[in-house]
């Protein structure tokens, strides 16, 4: 079992790493593995609907978003985290989300997914829920936590200090780590995914 863990935050160690790494850490001593991607500080470019992706399953683009997609087969869960920007994602997460979610939805239904913030004061819900768009879309079933999953602080020592912040990233990676270990015990036991009906997509404008 492995979580891909997904640093949206423009500083590599700074406060919404210092929320990742609590969750990591607990995922870790489930004997749960992990990888952190950090996504830099150079913009991720966004998705052109030119639906290249549909015929090759991938991105045209050859960045961190295809890596990716070419290895999600590896990842059982995937946590986003983001600082707040103007009470919503950084740019970054965002395109890196919708692109790997624009032509992977069949393959991410069944993954176990959450959302981490990192905010100085206010606009963390709101963020979490934007993140939280993401997973409900593609069938992905949604890790919660004891409270929303935000930390407060400027800095990370700032974090670091947020003993509640902090409990709710461990209680997070314990409820994420139990989840997988529930999922691995019903697949040894036959217990089958759900199968789905062939996706429908209308619009409000029908022919009369």
């Amino acid at each position: 079992m492995k979580v891909l863990l997904v640093n949206g935050s423009p500083n590599p160690q700074g406060c919404t790493y210092t929320a990742l790494h609590e969750v990591e850490t607990t995922l870790q001593r489930h004997g749960i593995g992990t990888e952190l991607l950090y996504l830099g500080k150079q913009p991720v470019a966004g998705c052109i609907a030119c639906m290249k992706c549909f015929e090759t399953g991938h991105c045209f683009r050859d960045d961190a978003v295809r890596d990716i997609q070419n290895r999600l087969a590896e990842f059982d869960g995937i946590v986003l985290g983001s600082p707040v920007y103007y009470s919503g994602p950084t740019g970054q997460i965002l395109s890196f989300c919708q692109r790997l979610f624009f032509c992977k939805e069949g393959e991410l239904a069944g993954k176990l997914g959450a959302s981490v913030v990192s905010c100085r004061r206010g606009g963390a819900s709101a963020t979490f829920e934007q993140l939280n768009q993401f997973f409900t879309i593609a069938n992905m079933p949604v890790v919660s936590s004891q409270y929303w999953n935000s930390v407060h602080g400027f800095t990370p020592d700032d974090v670091r200090r947020d003993r509640e912040g902090l409990q709710t990233m461990r209680t997070l990676g314990e409820n994420m780590a139990w989840l997988l270990k529930c999922i691995e015990v019903a697949r040894a036991n036959g217990v089958e995914q759900p199968v789905y009906e062939p996706r429908m997509r209308t619009h409000f404008i029908q022919p009369k």
